[in-house]
């Protein structure tokens, strides 16, 4: 929830001055394994350059887990209307030295659907009295067909201590799928999921 207020906020502050998002985030950024990271993610996407078409919007989100652990930068491309649809995630993580690749892209990987599925469909409901979800019928969760293209890039710092990987995404992917989703809308979603009503409810706020 920090990294996703937090990197939500940034990109307000990049627009309310009239400054990419990308670019904003380097001229305040002086830890240089935070500025390779993302730096990393930018320069390797394939999409990120390319010219959107209308509805489709690009997220930008970094951070350090716990600011002891991994180093994590995000870029989403999503498909937004009353719905939102992700299209792309790339990631860049430096955990440090690598002893695993498979497993710290696995890890990376993992942990990006499971912030997707926090991020899109995740929400407890309860009444004055209880919970009143009760199982995974009531309980929305994301679905194989919702998968987007997902591209790792791990920084390699052989010199440096191992670092923990499992869920240095998460916060990340929320942010830059809120930021994609104002890219897209031009609205701002401050209430997660990122659901359909908390999507026209922002849309109604505005028109």
């Amino acid at each position: 929830a920090n990294v996703f207020a937090i990197e939500s906020f940034m990109d307000e502050l990049a627009h309310a001055s009239n400054q990419d998002p990308v670019e904003f985030r380097r001229r305040h950024m002086t830890d240089p394994r935070s500025l390779a990271v993302l730096n990393a993610v930018v320069e390797r996407s394939t999409w990120w350059h390319q010219p959107r078409e209308e509805g489709v919007g690009h997220g930008v989100a970094w951070a350090r887990y716990k600011n002891t652990s991994a180093w994590c930068a995000v870029l989403a491309q999503v498909q937004a209307g009353e719905t939102l649809r992700v299209l792309q995630l790339d990631v860049a993580v430096d955990v440090g030295r690598v002893v695993d690749l498979d497993g710290v892209i696995n890890q990376t990987e993992g942990g990006a659907l499971q912030g997707m599925s926090w991020t899109l469909k995740e929400a407890v409901h309860f009444d004055r009295q209880q919970v009143t979800t009760q199982s995974w019928v009531d309980y929305p969760t994301l679905r194989f067909s919702e998968v987007p293209a997902l591209t790792i890039h791990v920084l390699d710092q052989p010199d440096q201590p191992s670092l923990g990987a499992g869920e240095s995404v998460q916060g990340p992917v929320a942010a830059a799928l809120g930021n994609a989703l104002f890219d897209a809308l031009g609205v701002r979603v401050r209430q997660l999921p990122l659901s359909q009503d908390h999507i026209l409810q922002a849309l109604n706020e505005t028109s």
